[in-house]
């Protein structure tokens, strides 16, 4: 499949359009003004270069250099049952710098601060009228719900960054593979972001970890095509998702993603390791993974279940492939597959990233329309 998916976007009441001559946007909404809404960014990438455009709106001020990641050091317990786990998330997005040159990261964590109004203005608006008799509430009604509706479109307007992408040659082909991964990971039964992890450290812990060598604590990971919300762009945008977090694969950068917060990664700096991985299962195993032996819930030191502990139940043992993505600055995600091929084509993805050249940034003005070099 292509990994275009439209030429315009919508952002709250504005429309923008790719076109040959550039970026162009129309208000569908009366009332609004363009200067009000959010600015547009235009970026081609390919044997030219990257270029960047604001179409509307100067530069933002980059943030600020992020609070330093206090170091993590595991608590002190006694050797038994429990196995000191290490914390390996890496940093933030708030802890990381960004390292793109141009201003798409500042424009996403600015729009994230940004409160919505409509939510309030409709509580307001449901109060006040209740308060009020008979005509009044309905008046209220008439005068504020058309109100709420204007403020709900400009919250879209206010909170959106909009970013274009016109993208060709080797990036496009490589951008191309990546998406039609993700496609394959997104039916994929299982995936994993690995959050911390122990050695065992004793024969006890040994026995009553089913013959484990480390222990691992994990959460699922979502795998889409869609980017953030406060981005609206024109081309499927590979995320990787746990909790409040995500890496969203854009073709220029990797966007990382903390809340409403926001960093990236030039790929040239991103490292990316696979290896299978041998996993006991303790919570089921997935539909399409690979079992590939047994081990019991407790073992005795020669592999077979120890005869003291009841209801010892037999686990299966899978192979997973582990995608290791880590960069300069902090930041490591390990990521866990139910299916190793996948997993291994992914991290073979992400390591054939072409170079992005240092970008040429230009303004609303003199910036290249699409065809240009």
């Amino acid at each position: 499949m292509s990994f275009y998916v439209r030429k315009s976007i919508k952002a709250g009441p504005f429309r923008y359009n790719l076109s040959k001559s550039g970026v162009g946007v129309s208000v569908g909404v009366p009332g609004f003004r363009v200067g009000t809404g959010p600015r547009g960014n235009y970026i081609r990438a390919g044997k030219g270069g990257v270029y960047y455009r604001a179409t509307l709106g100067g530069s933002q001020p980059r943030d600020a250099h992020p609070t330093p990641r206090p170091s993590y050091s595991p608590p002190q317990q006694p050797i038994g049952g429990s196995v000191p786990m290490e914390d390996i998330t890496g940093a933030s997005a708030s802890e990381l710098v960004p390292t793109g040159a141009d201003d798409l990261v500042s424009q996403l964590n600015e729009a994230g601060r940004r409160v919505p109004l409509a939510w309030a203005a409709l509580l307001g608006v449901i109060v006040l009228a209740l308060a009020a008799n008979g005509v009044g509430s309905i008046v209220l009604l008439v005068l504020g719900i058309p109100l709420v509706a204007w403020l709900h479109q400009r919250d879209g307007a206010r909170r959106s960054v909009v970013a274009f992408y016109d993208v060709e040659d080797e990036h496009a082909r490589w951008f191309t593979q990546l998406v039609e991964t993700f496609e394959e990971l997104g039916k994929m039964s299982k995936a994993w972001r690995v959050n911390a992890a122990g050695q065992v450290q004793s024969t006890y812990q040994y026995k009553v970890n089913s013959g484990a060598s480390e222990i691992v604590k994990r959460v699922e990971a979502r795998r889409r095509l869609n980017g953030p919300k406060l981005l609206a762009t024109n081309i499927a945008v590979p995320s990787l998702e746990s909790g409040k977090q995500g890496l969203h694969f854009l073709p220029d950068r990797l966007l990382i993603r903390d809340g409403k917060h926001f960093s990236d990664v030039d790929y040239g700096t991103l490292a990316s390791g696979f290896n299978s991985q041998r996993f006991i299962e303790s919570k089921g195993k997935p539909r399409d993974g690979q079992q590939i032996d047994t081990t019991w819930q407790y073992v005795n030191v020669k592999g077979g279940p120890d005869r003291r502990f009841k209801n010892n139940r037999q686990l299966p043992v899978m192979l997973y492939g582990e995608v290791d993505l880590a960069a300069p600055g902090g930041l490591h995600w390990l990521m866990q597959f139910s299916q190793a091929p996948l997993a291994e084509r992914l991290s073979q993805a992400l390591t054939a990233a072409p170079p992005t050249p240092t970008p040429a940034l230009s303004s609303a003005l003199d910036a290249p329309t699409p065809g240009q070099a």
